[in-house]
């Protein structure tokens, strides 16, 4: 029997299959508060008041979350950073962000002219014989002056602490056509870091600066009051006479004695009593 050789062909190597594709699990995101873009500069000084600065919104640029590529359903004009914006810019609720002596001197010029053009008027010509007292209707000018100031203080205070609430808010309640079909839209944490962030460190001072305002002018305003009444009181207690039986009598206007010197026959047949 011949030898036979049997030759083997090796087999080809094959490539080993690619690994699978890792699994994907959506987590929650992350928020890098270092990474994040917002439209001002934050700073630590409680002396100076935090605003967004107008090139942000040059060329009407709009924040991230108001594009048309975003997912925020709110429109523009609802939206708690553009309620901001134009909180910061209208009036009078934009004196409240501005430094403190701007803002002070425009408060004093505002009472003062009240008080002087209107209050003093009305005060002066509606009072009996003010030239006997001028302290009452100079007192009633300037109360007048710290009222429409007290009032003007509170209507910037309600302003900013709505636009406060929605700011520091996780959620935003928006109207989509009218007030009969109201939504609620969840802020991402983005936005809602930024908005935080922008209540705390420029809604926030505002806020005590105003609540500081509204004590002093009812202070100074409770003082007004209290003078103007003790003045009306002592004003009073110098036409009564304590001569005359209780007190009520008003010397110079009607008494006996000078009607019987000046009428004499209107009086016959009398006797004056000692």
């Amino acid at each position: 029997m011949a030898n036979t050789t049997i030759f083997l062909r090796p087999k080809p190597a094959v490539a080993p299959p690619p690994p699978p594709p890792p699994l994907f699990f959506p987590s929650r995101p992350t928020t890098n508060y270092h990474q994040l873009t917002f439209p001002f500069t934050l700073n630590t000084n409680p002396n100076v008041l935090l605003k967004i600065p107008s090139a942000s919104f040059r060329n009407n640029s709009i924040p991230p979350e108001s594009s048309e590529t975003g997912d925020c359903p709110v429109p523009l004009d609802q939206q708690p950073i553009n309620e901001y914006k134009a909180l910061s810019t209208s009036f009078p609720f934009s004196w409240a962000s501005a430094d403190l002596v701007e803002y002070t001197s425009r408060l004093c010029v505002t009472g003062a002219s009240i008080a002087l053009f209107v209050g003093l008027p009305v005060a002066w010509f509606g009072s009996v014989a003010p030239e006997s007292n001028p302290l009452t209707p100079i007192m009633a000018a300037i109360s007048s002056g710290f009222l429409v100031v007290t009032l003007a203080v509170v209507r910037m205070y309600l302003g900013w602490a709505y636009v406060g609430n929605r700011l520091l808010s996780a959620t935003v309640e928006y109207e989509e056509t009218g007030w009969y079909d109201g939504q609620i839209w969840v802020k991402t944490a983005e936005v809602l870091a930024r908005d935080r962030l922008l209540g705390s460190f420029s809604v926030k001072p505002v806020l005590n600066r105003l609540k500081n305002t509204l004590v002093a002018l009812a202070t100074s305003l409770f003082i007004c009051i209290l003078i103007l009444v003790n003045s009306e009181t002592n004003q009073k207690d110098k036409f009564i006479s304590s001569e005359e039986a209780g007190g009520r009598a008003i010397p110079g206007v009607y008494n006996d004695e000078s009607a019987r010197a000046f009428e004499p026959d209107a009086f016959c047949g009398e006797l004056s009593v000692p």
